[in-house]
């Protein structure tokens, strides 16, 4: 028997109790005649107390213990002298009686503690090393703990769960593919998928009326913070359903999950257009857990002779309260640098100051009266003290900059509290979106996100403005800036389908080769269906607070793509080369 508790369970209560206990050693403290050792596990830290009145020996083998030992020991609880209530087991150690070491360990590359001296790309090499710290530890069973909860509340409502291949076709639209290369099939391969999605729709076809999947999806494009080469989604899908349906189902999945993971009770989530969050902050995700909204000055602030306002297509600005003592001009150019950045890329920031002795100053005072900068303050309802922030050009280039802005005094000003969650729905999504570089349209979502209704006839008769102004049954879950779930209605018409292939720019051919297998099935009776995804591992780390969602992976790349710990991607034997007929390619290219 290796143990009859684990590190974390034992008590007061249990004093007196003979027992068994196996773990790592953390820490040993030895003062000659006692050593004081610290056992962990995954559950907790237990002290051991080797005593040279009760055994010299078994004292100075303990002596010898290094951090990381893997050790059993058997002994007496009983209760401590100095207690640490900072522990569950605080309150007790064991009297050791014998002790046996399972395994020892190499001094490790970094200390295991909360704390670690380890840099990200060390603690990367050894993850299994880093899991035994508590942070990373905690996230992973908290991952497991929002697994649990998401798969209990979908199962209550009568959702199926069902597994979808990794093994599938490549498509042209989203992020690129990862591939892989068939050897039954040369010259032909695989990709992996970025989402379930047209196996979920098919799955409605095929009348399994609610389904989900926790599912690894693949995407091969550029790493951040909150993205990974391999990532996990909350993948659902529900026939006979409309937006409403929808939305107010996974709005109570949401609360179920926070309830039975923070024991936290969220209020009914407000919804927001996406024009809306575009006017009134800047982006489809907006963080509502302080205001700063934006104010338009086209009316007051143009035709006063100020070419760089004259010439914008918007002026806009926030009202950033009680700062205008605080920022010196130093403070005011360091801003502005932080704004030019290649990053944001504004080429300038404009600033009014309503200073406590009730004067005005401003950047741009020379062309504008005291006044007139009043007049701005009136619109952002400004006081004492206030400072208005101020930046013009093109509309959507100047409000996402704006909206950086916001975010940046928001965390500057501490409006932004632990522990607040203001979960949104973004809904009315635009259909398309016009990408510049290629010169065409490309869906916002997915190519098999339904219109609305009322814009179907306009899909393929008007111009370009009118293929902008397109609106979609598609909808966003917020929660404190960060995009948590998205889905939309889907088509689920062939025709309508083939027309919005169209007008994404694909022949009839093009359709068929891709999608024709999904096209054939509406022809079977498919039923209005539509659905979500949401960003698992996303969703654990806003849950917990954190903005990057590696810790709530076991084994995550960095921001290469790269596992350091096992050193991939690698290079293949050139014998598996030949097998995949890809060493023929490979030569000519080097020719």
């Amino acid at each position: 028997m290796y143990r009859t508790h684990n590190c974390g369970e034992l008590r007061l209560e249990d004093a007196g109790t003979e027992v068994v206990m196996s773990g790592w050693i953390q820490t040993s403290n030895n003062l000659g005649h006692m050593n004081f050792v610290q056992l962990r596990d995954r559950y907790g830290i237990t002290q051991l107390n080797f005593n040279k009145d009760d055994d010299e020996a078994l004292l100075e083998r303990a002596a010898e213990l290094g951090r990381e030992f893997v050790v059993k020991v058997e002994g007496t609880v009983r209760e401590r002298s100095s207690k640490n209530m900072k522990i569950p087991t605080g309150e007790i150690e064991i009297q050791v009686k014998s002790m046996t070491v399972l395994n020892e360990s190499k001094v490790p590359p970094f200390t295991i503690e909360d704390e670690s001296d380890g840099g990200d790309e060390l603690r990367m090499k050894y993850r299994y090393l880093d899991i035994r710290r508590n942070p990373v530890k905690e996230s992973i069973i908290f991952r497991s703990q929002v697994a649990l909860a998401s798969r209990n509340y979908l199962s209550s409502k009568g959702f199926i769960e069902v597994e979808t291949p990794f093994l599938i076709k490549s498509t042209p639209e989203g992020a690129r593919d990862f591939v892989v290369p068939s050897r039954m099939n040369q010259g032909q391969f695989y990709a992996l998928p970025q989402s379930p999605q047209t196996f979920k729709q098919l799955l409605m076809v095929a009348g399994m009326d609610r389904y989900f999947q926790i599912v690894k999806c693949f995407r091969d494009e550029d790493l951040r913070a909150d993205r990974q080469p391999e990532f996990t989604q909350i993948d659902c899908e529900m026939a006979f359903v409309t937006q409403e349906d929808i939305l107010n189902t996974f709005e109570g999945l949401t609360k179920h999950v926070f309830k039975e993971t923070l024991g936290m009770e969220l209020a009914d989530f407000p919804r927001m257009q996406y024009d809306e969050a575009m006017r009134r902050f800047g982006s489809d995700k907006p963080d509502m857990r302080f205001g700063m909204e934006f104010v338009e000055l086209n009316d007051v602030a143009k035709g006063k002779g100020f070419g760089v306002f004259d010439n914008a297509e918007m002026v806009v600005g926030i009202c950033a309260e009680g700062q205008a003592e605080g920022y010196s001009n130093k403070d005011i150019k360091k801003l502005t640098e932080w704004m030019q950045r290649p990053q944001i890329g504004a080429k300038g920031l404009v600033y009014v100051k309503f200073l406590n002795d009730g004067s005005v100053k401003s950047s741009v005072g020379k062309f504008f009266s005291d006044e007139d900068l009043k007049a701005w303050g009136e619109k952002f309802g400004a006081k004492a003290g206030d400072m208005l922030l101020i930046l013009s050009g093109e509309t959507d280039k100047t409000r996402k900059q704006l909206n950086e802005l916001r975010l940046e005094m928001g965390n500057r000003m501490g409006l932004i509290k632990e522990g607040d969650f203001k979960p949104l729905w973004v809904v009315d999504f635009p259909l398309l979106e016009w990408d510049e570089e290629s010169e065409r349209f490309h869906a916002m979502h997915h190519p098999f996100t339904s219109p609305k209704k009322e814009d179907e006839e306009r899909m393929l008769t008007g111009d370009h403005e009118t293929m902008k102004a397109l609106r979609a049954d598609a909808y966003d879950l917020v929660i404190n800036g960060a995009e948590i779930g998205g889905g939309s209605i889907r088509i689920h018409d062939r025709a309508l389908q083939a027309r919005n292939f169209k007008l994404l720019g694909f022949t009839d051919e093009e359709a068929e080769e891709q999608f024709g297998f999904l096209m054939g099935a509406f022809e079977y009776g498919a039923p209005p269906h539509g659905g979500i995804a949401f960003g698992f591992d996303r969703l654990c780390a806003v849950l917990m607070g954190q903005t990057s969602i590696r810790d709530f992976i076991a084994f995550p790349k960095n921001n290469q793509g790269r596992d350091m710990m096992i050193d991939a991607p690698a290079t293949i034997d050139e014998a598996q080369l030949d097998e995949l007929g890809l060493k023929l390619n490979l030569n000519l290219k080097e020719e």
